[in-house]
């Protein structure tokens, strides 16, 4: 039996620090150890998108859509966030605590959570953005 550190959760899922890397209890393969959190916690990020039947992704501070669910790529990126949106939207997230949502309104464009995160110290936030 593997010794367990530190159990916690991150958008919905578990990760557990265990000798050598980070479990996911979610993981669809239970062996499977990541070797750095943040891949842990991206895996987690990823599922949170793909969740929903709506529109959701991840925007990151360069404006650009680092990941984008199956709904997203239906009615294409630009659609979902037009790129003259995506730096107030991402400038909201900035003003948030980690794992806050506030709302984004811009009639006649529909109004988006954003969930502000950080999966990778090294790289800052990221927003967690779908239609409300």
């Amino acid at each position: 039996m593997s010794d367990i550190g530190t159990i916690f959760g991150f958008l919905g899922g578990t990760v557990v620090a265990i000798p050598g890397g980070y479990k996911v209890l979610q993981y669809p393969k239970p062996d499977r150890v990541f070797k750095r959190l943040s891949d842990a916690k991206w895996f987690l990020t990823l599922r949170w998108c793909e969740q929903f039947t709506t529109p959701a992704g991840v925007l990151n501070l360069e404006g650009q859509l680092s990941f984008c669910n199956a709904a997203v790529m239906a009615m294409g990126e630009d659609k979902f966030l037009p790129p003259e949106h995506r730096q107030p939207i991402f400038n909201c997230c900035l003003s948030l605590p980690l794992g806050e949502t506030t709302i984004y309104a811009n009639p006649p464009f529909p109004e988006i959570q954003i969930m502000a995160i950080e999966i990778d110290q090294r790289f800052g936030r990221v927003a967690l953005v779908r239609y409300y």
